[in-house]
């Protein structure tokens, strides 16, 4: 999440005991064995990186189909050794990368995708249908696709949270004197810059290019159609005077952490889109819980609703104030249709994206599936990120077949595997083990009652997940945000960024008070759906930071602040990136990304290990933003040759084409968000 969209508002409002009160009692245990469940070297898992097999024929009708995903059955640790030094931090407007390697910028905000959209102009007068046709702003997760078998060209797939006007617009936006939004294609541009970029690029001469114009490039904006589907599918809580029948919704907004399937298709998370409706009626307790505005939207879209250039309520359906005689009239449940897990087919470019409902409503940030096993139920993890909310998992009701990965109808596999399942809450204890509470109607309550005794329906569960989740008693986190699973062991890892309006309570999973820097959480499932256990694996500090403060013993070489955009590649390298909000650190570094193996961290009994002061240096930092940014978004080649890292809301940078290049003092440009492709200048494997 950027520094710029969080919403402070303390929204949980449940007695549930928070994750730092349970992780004071937990600290002084934290080496011991986990009650059988353990967090050691475990069976081997597989499914990341996929490939797609297929030639560089653009001809939509033949998609690349990705290849099945293998499952190793050894070794069960990960084999690399990171072979770059760690780097110092940087304070420029330009990124820093190890020596030996080369950074350059790709598909920057404003770059266009076919031949609708005029080139980019730097005095930020394109239009909104230039917008609409172009890569969005404020690039965040994403996600490569391969096309071919030698992974030289392929599809990236790239988020886009939110806008920054004044960069978007010549001067900012207009307002009349009534404080109200005037211009109509400005409110359509920054709709348009909203969403999903599907960019085909391709690998010449060592440098990846966008493709221009490529059938494969499309956009997804706050205004595309999509499909509902799961349990409010045709739900009359999604009836609009758009949509009276509930099946389609409007848009996807804030965009952050993402996700993919092992059937290849993208997953985007919307976040903070509360903040872009509003109801300035009476709020139902969803509504409440969730976070809707009462006074007024984000960017004042709905300020144009009635203009006389309106087209089909763009701008009225973002206020859902009740005025008509039922949701038929008006647009009181549009906010219904967001907050959800948004599935994209990338290599249809005919296919239309599909919210997928049975993954819960709330602030999503990140979702990743967890160990493939043949003929068991396949996970997803996602975070809730808010001060004080929680971590959710989905279990399909299906069994996985390996054989779904190379359907050809990829989005009948979401179908099959995301639209039914069970939605679980993690609750943590100080002992080192948890408990996936599920969210049914049937899931006991803290009060010995049942989710039925307040929820009439799964769709009134779903609507207000949250809520559902305070019931049942799930710990508050200090901001769950993304997940990642080690391909080796099957581990979850968890970013908690940071919470420093925690002030009077702990808990096992959130130790510290005053949690300004964040930690990373990491756990393993148990035999039963409902048991796992957990431990820390690492708390963000800065380096002179005193015992209670610099639990892993962080030296100047690897300090970090907010962990963030969390990633394994196949290799099992784990890329740690960050969004600092802590002066402590910032004052020393950018943003930043950085490295380390967790499998290879083990003790003489095979168990895994914590980062701690005898074995820091494991952790390296790989790579610093430029001043301004946040570093975000991840995604790697097949052949391990590229790594591809954003960076959003740049202060001023990129000065060139070449992304480690200092904008020169006294030059002013302006900032784009962008993609950073990272290469070894022998063109050998990044990281190792």
């Amino acid at each position: 999440m950027s520094k710029a969209t969080f919403n402070p508002t303390r929204f949980n409002n449940s007695n549930n005991t928070p994750f730092n009160e349970v992780m004071d009692k937990h600290l002084s245990r934290r080496n011991f064995v986990k009650r059988g469940l353990g967090l050691s070297a475990m069976t081997a898992f597989g499914g990341f990186g996929l490939s797609a097999c297929g030639s560089d024929n653009n001809d939509s009708s033949t998609p690349a189909t990705p290849t099945t995903p293998t499952t190793p059955t050894a070794p069960t640790q990960s084999s690399a050794v990171l072979g770059f030094e760690s780097i110092p931090g940087s304070l420029t407007d330009a990124v820093a990368v190890p020596a030996g390697y080369s950074a350059y910028v790709l598909a920057p905000w404003g770059t266009p995708l076919n031949s609708k959209a005029a080139a980019w102009k730097d005095d930020g007068s394109n239009t909104a249908d230039d917008q609409a046709n172009s890569v969005g702003m404020h690039h965040d997760g994403m996600h490569f696709f391969p096309l071919n078998d030698a992974g030289d060209d392929g599809l990236l797939c790239i988020n886009h949270e939110y806008i920054d006007e004044d960069a978007l617009h010549p001067t900012g936006p207009t307002y009349d004197t009534d404080g109200k939004r005037s211009v109509i294609d400005e409110v359509r541009k920054e709709i348009n810059a909203h969403g999903v970029s599907v960019v085909r690029i391709k690998l010449v001469s060592g440098m990846w290019q966008v493709v221009e114009n490529d059938s494969y490039n499309r956009r997804f904006t706050g205004a595309s159609v999509m499909d509902i589907a799961g349990p409010l599918a045709y739900s009359s809580y999604l009836e609009t005077r758009y949509s009276p029948d509930g099946s389609q919704a409007r848009g996807t907004l804030n965009n952050c952490g993402n996700g993919y399937t092992p059937w290849g298709t993208y997953l985007t998370c919307e976040e903070n889109w509360p903040e872009y409706f509003v109801n300035k009626g009476e709020k139902t307790e969803s509504q409440s819980r969730i976070g809707i505005p009462s006074t007024d939207t984000r960017y004042g879209w709905n300020h144009l609703a009635g203009n006389d250039d309106e087209r089909l309520d763009e701008f009225a359906r973002f206020d859902m104030t009740p005025t008509g005689s039922s949701a038929a009239n008006d647009y009181r449940n549009e906010s219904n249709g967001h907050g959800y897990i948004v599935e994209i087919d990338p290599y249809n470019p005919n296919s239309r994206a599909v919210k997928r409902t049975a993954l819960g409503r709330f602030r999503h940030e990140g979702c990743v599936f967890g160990k493939l096993e043949e003929g068991k139920p396949l996970t997803f993890y996602s975070g809730h990120d808010s001060r004080f909310e929680y971590l959710y998992k989905f279990v399909s009701d299906a069994v996985w077949d390996a054989a779904d990965a190379n359907s050809s109808n990829r989005l009948s596999m979401g179908d099959k595997y995301m639209n039914a399942g069970t939605l679980y809450v993690a609750k943590f204890s100080e002992d080192g083990v948890g408990e996936w509470l599920p969210l049914t109607l049937d899931g006991m309550t803290t009060d010995g009652g049942t989710l039925a005794d307040s929820f009439s329906s799964l769709e009134e569960i779903i609507l207000n997940t949250a809520g559902a989740a305070d019931l049942v008693g799930a710990t508050p986190m200090d901001r769950p945000e993304w997940a990642a699973v080690d391909p080796f062991t099957g581990s979850v890892y968890l970013t908690l960024t940071n919470n420093s309006r925690r002030t009077e309570s702990t808990n096992p999973a959130n130790p510290r008070l005053n949690n300004n820097f964040g930690h990373i959480i990491r756990w393993d499932e148990g035999e039963a759906a409902t048991d796992f256990s957990w431990d820390i694996f690492v708390f963000g500090s800065p380096d002179d930071g005193d015992a209670e403060t610099n639990l892993s013993g962080l030296t100047d070489l690897n300090q970090f602040a907010s962990p963030d955009g969390l990633a394994f590649d196949t290799r099992g390298i784990l890329w740690v990136q960050t969004d600092n909000g802590a002066s402590e650190v910032g004052e020393e570094t950018n943003d930043q990304m950085l490295a380390i193996v967790p499998s290879t961290m083990l003790d003489a009994d095979g168990n895994q290990q914590v980062v701690s002061a005898d074995n820091q240096t494991q952790l390296k930092r790989f790579f610093v933003g430029p001043n301004g940014c946040e570093v975000t978004g991840f995604a790697i080649t097949p052949d391990y040759t590229t790594v591809f890292a954003n960076i959003q809301h740049p202060g001023n940078w990129p000065y060139s084409d070449k992304a480690d290049e200092e904008t020169p003092a006294g030059i002013t440009v302006r900032p784009r968000a962008a993609t950073v492709m990272i290469r070894k200048d022998d063109g050998g494997a990044v990281g190792v």
